[in-house]
């Protein structure tokens, strides 16, 4: 393999890996429990960042209810407390180095 062609097979695999990795989202269906602590389940992030957890419940983003840190990758078992019983729609909002990755709106039971 002359080193043209493995340069191009090393910058494939690169772009390969980080289209791959580029996916940032909740695994939590669209229903939550009532409760002053909100328990999201699995978020998966393409970097560190913060769940911002507004709430929802005009259909418009509304007071910032509670936050939780978010390492990159898997993070199991996300659980936001808010301080507050929660019992009105919310949506929840993945922020990485300031730019919205994902977000999600939630019907709260």
């Amino acid at each position: 393999m002359t080193f043209k062609t493995f340069a191009f097979a090393a910058a494939a695999a690169a772009i390969t890996a980080t289209a791959g990795a580029a996916d940032t989202y909740f695994e939590q269906g669209r229903t939550l429990d009532s409760g002053d602590v909100l328990e999201l389940g699995l978020i998966t992030a393409d970097g560190a960042g913060v769940l911002e957890i507004y709430d929802f419940h005009t259909g418009q983003q509304g007071r910032l209810l509670g936050t939780e840190r978010l390492k990159a990758g898997a993070n199991t078992n996300v659980r936001v407390n808010t301080g507050l019983p929660v019992n009105r729609d919310v949506i929840a909002v993945v922020n990485i180095d300031g730019q919205i990755a994902a977000s999600k709106s939630f019907d709260v039971q």
